[in-house]
């Protein structure tokens, strides 16, 4: 050969080399570029579990499929390898497409005038799928095949493997190895059977045709394709001779008409924004279907009573999370707006709220559990309340007045709050949407504001984990929050010691209460539009609300009637289910002791006390003096006449008389109940202890405004409460006498001329009080 040959040959070797070298460059810089993951752009459906891994819904994509992506790693060997087996078992060696199965391909569909075939690899159904290719013409074919090139180039043979897996069709709107698992055979891709794993091998041929949609039996096509392929798979990898019996045995696939539907308020809820394909919730399916079971129960039997809906709620106070949330009686109800969350719609709560008064009462020294209150005809500036019952049952202690849920009590209470009030209670514990403090008044103890069943439910677990207030939790990775403390161990626990005390209703289905302490509440809002009954029972917490969403009330809407049955039929049923249920353990109240009282005054007994019992204290905070409903008095044994000083023990006596303010006597006496008033005489009795007048009318720092063209028919009323020893009430305006009346009637006073008077009652004990009022008359 020639000097200037091999030189020549030489420079055409080395070019060669050059672009070989380039290729391989480019190639692996091609390779080595970031490219977007496969799954991107995909749509993804969404699975919901319960606390316990079940699943409570299979979330359809955006464009309307079942899909799940699920990682190599997270699926069955058996599945890859089956599949592997009977699409493609040259896929780790081929370039993204099989020439040999290709050109037979090509010679049975277009020359020897067979039935079409591809001889596609898994490579090209990747890039069909992805890139939604028309390949039953040869143009398709190679454009099918240049995009296998491209995959193949730009990313592992992992990945494609894992995103043929995840793209694959199996039936109807089914796609993807993660969403058929979890469909047909309720279980991740890692946990397939060799039986289930070959059945979803052969399906992506012809899902549409393989599976009977109403049955979801196999058909037998699809049967003898799975044998076959099992036939194949014991060739090529050892297998237990049990498994033949196993692949004689029918096989029937969960259709997605099948699949769970559970607690769809609380997923639809959830769903705004969530993007995850997973989400592990709080919720406890069992608990749900047991509620679910329960609120369908009674809203059948109570039908005829125009009770057609109801939103329960049950949380665990513990980790604060909601395990059961039914938002209607019925979602699919349309006549009942089923589909509406009632959980998240604001209510009036009716006497829900009262305990939180009670509480904040104790914590600020307003009372204690057995302080006596007084449930009379009483105004709080403008606002007379009334009784549910349009009754007063005159002296009643803080514990009674709350379970009987008697109205002015708590209303008193509301009123003598300070930092907080009862507004900024609840603005604090998250109550939202609410008005100023002034557009409420005193009527927010009634009810007078709005709330969520959910909002009550924080509210009442803040009482069970003993004053913190913590956020409700849905998901599992929401975090723990440590909570913000509102109210003081000893207020919450004496809080819960009151409800204790609330007698269960008679006509739950339950034949005796169970041993499980329940701590509940009722509330009928105005109009009867809303009946409720929240409360605690070992660790959960529990809102049961009836009514209609359109705010139509009914009569049978009364919390303790209506609501009441339906929470402790849950409680039962719970506590059947779980007989192990106890209450979480909580350290005693550091600084709580109890007391020795004066039942009818709820104060420290004196020696003539004749009604003893007890009462949690919170020493230097709750309020308590020396009781003064009983006290002694000598009497003259003759007259019957108080005796005066100084005495002869032969002809005088001491006896206990009870000493009740003048309204309070009232009430003993319209119920039939006339308390003995202590006798009078000449001589002033042994104690000169008692009860200044209390002025009820006219009212402290208001204008009262007179028209001139009335006079003489517009009065301003003078009333007052008086000790159960005054007699007369004198009434002074502006240190001017204006008259006297019995400490039982009021006056009437006219007043001359627009101004400023200061009102004095003086009792004919000495006794007094006084107030401000402006006048202003006009034409």
């Amino acid at each position: 050969m020639k000097l200037t040959d091999r030189a020549g040959l030489k420079r055409l070797l080395q070019n060669a080399a050059a672009v070989v070298v380039l290729l391989a460059l480019f190639l692996l810089g091609w390779r080595l570029w970031p490219h977007p993951p496969l799954s991107q752009g995909l749509p993804l459906s969404t699975a919901w579990y319960d606390r316990h891994g079940q699943l409570l819904r299979l979330q359809l994509a955006t464009d309307d499929r079942y899909r799940q992506w699920t990682p190599l790693a997270d699926m069955s060997p058996l599945a890859i390898d089956g599949i592997l087996l009977h699409e493609d078992r040259w896929f780790y060696a081929n370039p993204g497409f099989n020439p040999v199965s290709l050109l037979r391909g090509f010679w049975r569909s277009y020359i020897s005038g067979g039935s079409k075939q591809g001889g596609s690899t898994i490579t090209m159904q990747l890039a069909r799928m992805k890139w939604q290719l028309n390949t039953r013409t040869p143009g398709g074919k190679l454009v099918q095949l240049l995009r296998a090139v491209q995959l193949e180039l730009s990313y592992s043979k992992h990945d494609i493997l894992e995103a043929y897996l995840n793209y694959a069709p199996y039936g109807r709107n089914i796609e993807s190895l993660g969403a058929a698992s979890l469909i047909y055979f309720n279980k991740s891709p890692a946990k397939l059977t060799l039986a289930e794993a070959l059945t979803l091998a052969v399906l992506p041929q012809s899902p549409s045709l393989r599976i009977d949609p109403r049955s979801g039996e196999l058909s037998p096509a699809l049967m003898q394709a799975r044998n076959r392929l099992f036939a194949r798979w014991q060739q090529h990898y050892p297998t237990d001779n049990g498994q033949q019996a196993l692949f004689r045995l029918p096989m029937t696939l969960r259709q997605p008409q099948a699949l769970p539907f559970i607690a769809p308020h609380f997923i639809e809820q959830l769903q705004p924004g969530e993007r995850a394909l997973r989400v592990d919730t709080t919720l406890d399916a069992t608990l749900q279907t047991l509620v679910e079971r329960q609120v369908r129960a009674y809203i059948l039997r109570n039908q005829n009573r125009g009770i057609h809906n109801a939103a329960v709620m049950l949380v665990d106070s513990r980790d604060m999370g909601v395990r059961a949330l039914v938002g209607s009686a019925d979602y699919f109800n349309r006549p009942i707006q089923g589909q509406v969350n009632g959980t998240v719609a604001k209510r009036s709560p009716g006497s829900t709220l009262k305990p939180f008064i009670y509480a904040l009462g104790m914590e600020q020294g307003v009372l204690h559990p057995m302080t006596v209150l007084k449930d009379v005809p009483s105004t709080f500036g403008s606002y007379a309340p009334e009784n549910f019952d349009r009754r007063f049952l005159g002296p009643v202690t803080a514990t009674d007045a709350l379970n009987f849920s008697r109205n002015i009590p708590a209303v008193a209470i509301a009123a003598q709050l300070r930092q907080p009030s009862f507004y900024q209670f609840l603005r604090l514990a998250g109550i939202s949407n609410m008005a100023s403090e002034k557009h409420y008044g005193l009527s927010l103890v009634l009810g007078g504001g709005e709330v969520t069943a959910q909002e009550l439910a924080r509210l009442y677990a803040m009482l069970a984990n003993r004053g913190e207030l913590r956020p409700l939790r849905m998901r599992e990775s929401d975090p723990l929050d440590a909570g913000a403390r509102l109210l003081s161990e000893e207020a919450s626990f004496m809080t819960l010691d009151i409800l204790r005390q609330h007698r269960r209703p008679g006509d739950t289905l339950a034949q005796r209460p169970s041993s499980l302490p329940v701590y509940w509440k009722t509330g009928t809002s105005w109009g009867f539009r809303d009946a409720w009954s929240v409360g605690i029972f070992g660790p959960y917490v529990l809102v049961v609300w009836q009514g209609n969403f359109s705010g139509q009330g009914n009569n049978a809407f009364i919390g303790v009637e209506a609501a009441a049955p339906l929470f402790f039929n849950i409680i039962d049923s719970v506590a059947a289910s779980y007989p192990q249920l106890r209450e979480p353990r909580h350290r005693f109240p550091p600084h709580l002791k109890k007391v020795d009282i004066c039942l009818p005054s709820g104060n420290l007994p004196t020696q003539w006390c004749q009604q003893r019992g007890s009462s949690w204290f919170i020493p230097g905070k709750s309020p308590i003096t020396v009781d003064t409903v009983y006290r002694p008095l000598r009497i003259d044994n003759l007259s019957g006449k108080v005796a005066c000083a100084p005495w002869d023990e032969h002809s005088s006596h001491v006896e206990v008389f009870e000493f009740w303010p003048s309204d309070l006597a009232n009430v003993f006496a319209s119920a039939g109940l006339p308390k003995r008033p202590p006798p009078r005489g000449e001589c002033q009795p042994e104690s000169q202890s008692g009860s200044a007048p209390r002025i009820t009318s006219p009212l402290k720092n208001t204008t009262y405004t007179l028209r001139q063209s009335q006079r003489g028919r517009e009065n301003i009323s003078f009333s007052a409460v008086t000790d159960a020893d005054s007699r007369t009430v004198y009434w002074f305006v502006d240190d001017i006498y204006l008259g006297s009346s019995a400490s039982k009637t009021p006056l009437d006073w006219q007043p001359s001329r627009s101004a400023r008077y200061r009102i004095r009652a003086v009792d004919d004990r000495g006794r007094a009080d006084s107030r401000t009022v402006r006048v202003e008359i006009i034409n």
